[in-house]
């Protein structure tokens, strides 16, 4: 037992290194794209900040720039810059931080800067000097963050603040959402809630794609045209470049480099029967062709929706399909639109069946290489190194329901089910589920020890309670983790109550 732990916390320990690496490496990209953007931005738009800075002065007496304290990284206060759009006097800094539909002291072209949003550009100098990123939450004042449940502050300040976020573009138009003289209880009743829970969700759920459509939607959300068009929650967490480069440019370039070996491949294999040279050039667009047709057929057929961690098995039919109708588009043109015969059936035909095997290994790989391993492991009678070995109680629908749910979920690759138990006499010595029925519930407390079992799954569909406590009694015993499964088979029998 003390080996099993040793080398789960070694698991553990590998797995909390992986992730500070890549959360290491994300903030590096985050980093390096806010200093290069901001800095381009803050040379290409200098002439735009010197008319505005004119303007300003020609509006009111004043300064050009307003410097406002907010709550930044970690709880550390930094001064946030903005273009001046109030009148400077006493009320302008003593008032409420808040700015309502028809604040009087909003300056005619100070209004004009927050409605185009252009009041907000100064803030690339702090982006620059690392105080602010181009994209995350953004800053508050320190009277709103206190009014934030500790966890909540905790997470939000956990990142730098940004010019924009998912909640800026929702809430473009806050200042004309708070009317009347009860503004601000509306803001910390209804608006700062909602605003809280997007924040959550974008610092829970950032990546630097999410972070490109939050960016250019934010330049779109301004443009006159297009400021009044609402703009989808889901839009912002899953916009048109994150669903591009997941969806469409990811699986294109995993589809073009298996097609092109599998080009490269069949040619070799047509070289053997004839003399033939197909050239790289030519391979080069016949694969890049083949998987633009793949892609695109995808899309089409939906298959670029799919979630293939999760996905069924019947989908390779669809891939198959797939691969099939591509190999008679390429057919077809090499016969009827080519000067001349190019491409061998046979040759077709091999690059057909590579490409296939070649997007079904991609597209299931994580399940291939859990099969093999788990075969090679029970080949040994080692399972140590395949996760925490689990028992499941109960070989009926239940056990089968607790397996499938198990392979599911998102942590299936740190359990391995050893199997079940079962005192249905009938079910011994036999596979249900693709697992051996390694026993009796008697035998538990021998296969935990012998097995080194680190958790046991209950999952008797059909049982009386008498039988029920016995055997989760004897499972307790063990030492091992028990873990009972709903009986959801036998509540979807029952018939509706009402």
């Amino acid at each position: 037992m003390v080996d099993a732990d040793t080398s789960q916390k070694e698991k553990l320990s590998y797995i909390d290194q992986a992730s500070r690496i890549q959360k290491s490496w994300s903030a590096f990209i985050k980093r390096t794209f806010d200093v290069v953007v901001s800095g381009f931005g803050l040379i290409i738009l200098s002439p735009i900040f010197g008319l505005i800075a004119l303007g300003i002065k020609r509006d009111s007496p004043g300064p050009v720039y307003y410097r406002g304290a907010r709550v930044g990284r970690h709880g550390k206060s930094f001064k946030m810059l903005k273009f001046r759009t109030m009148y400077e006097r006493p009320e302008s800094y003593n008032g409420t931080k808040l700015t309502a539909n028809g604040d009087s002291r909003v300056t005619p072209l100070g209004q004009w800067l927050r409605d185009t949003k252009l009041n907000e550009l100064p803030q690339l100098w702090n982006v620059f000097i690392g105080d602010m990123s181009l994209v995350g939450p953004r800053p508050e004042v320190a009277e709103f963050v206190g009014k934030w449940p500790d966890e909540v502050k905790q997470h939000i300040l956990s990142m730098r603040p940004g010019m924009t976020s998912p909640a800026s573009i929702l809430y473009r138009d806050e200042e004309k959402r708070l009317n009347g003289a009860n503004f601000l209880d509306d803001y910390l009743k209804d608006i700062m809630p909602d605003k809280m829970r997007l924040d959550l969700l974008y610092v829970s759920n950032h990546t630097f794609i999410t972070d490109l459509d939050v960016f250019f939607l934010t330049i779109l959300a301004i443009l006159p045209r297009i400021r009044k068009v609402k703009i989808r929650e889901r839009t912002i967490f899953s916009g048109p470049i994150y669903k591009f480069y997941y969806r469409h440019l990811s699986w294109f370039t995993i589809d073009f480099v298996i097609a092109f070996f599998s080009v490269a491949l069949a040619g070799i294999v047509w070289r053997t029967e004839q003399a033939v040279n197909l050239g790289f050039s030519r391979a080069f667009f016949l694969a890049f062709a083949i998987a633009a047709l793949i892609s695109v057929g995808g899309t089409i057929m939906g298959l670029h929706r799919i979630a293939w961690r999760y996905a069924s098995p019947v989908l390779v039919i669809d891939v198959g399909l797939l691969v099939l109708l591509t190999a008679s588009v390429v057919v077809l043109v090499n016969r009827f639109w080519l000067d001349q015969v190019i491409l061998h059936l046979n040759f077709v035909l091999n690059f057909a069946l590579l490409t296939f095997f070649g997007m079904v290994a991609v597209r299931y790989r994580e399940r291939l290489i859990t099969g093999i391993a788990s075969r090679w492991a029970f080949a040994r009678g080692d399972k140590k190194s395949l996760g925490e070995p689990v028992l499941v109680v109960g070989a009926g629908d239940g056990g089968e329901l607790a397996v499938w749910l198990l392979n599911k979920s998102e942590y299936a690759s740190a359990f391995s089910i050893l199997g079940f138990v079962d005192d249905d006499y009938r079910k011994q010595n036999v596979e249900m589920a693709g697992l051996p029925v390694l026993g009796t519930t008697e035998d538990i407390p021998d296969l935990v020890k012998s097995k080194d079992i680190r958790l046991i799954l209950f999952a008797i569909s059909k049982i009386n309670q008498a039988n029920r406590e016995r055997i989760l009694e004897t499972c307790e015993t063990t030492g091992a983790r028990v873990v009972i499964i709903p009986d959801l088979i036998e509540i979807l029998k029952k018939p509706d109550c009402d």
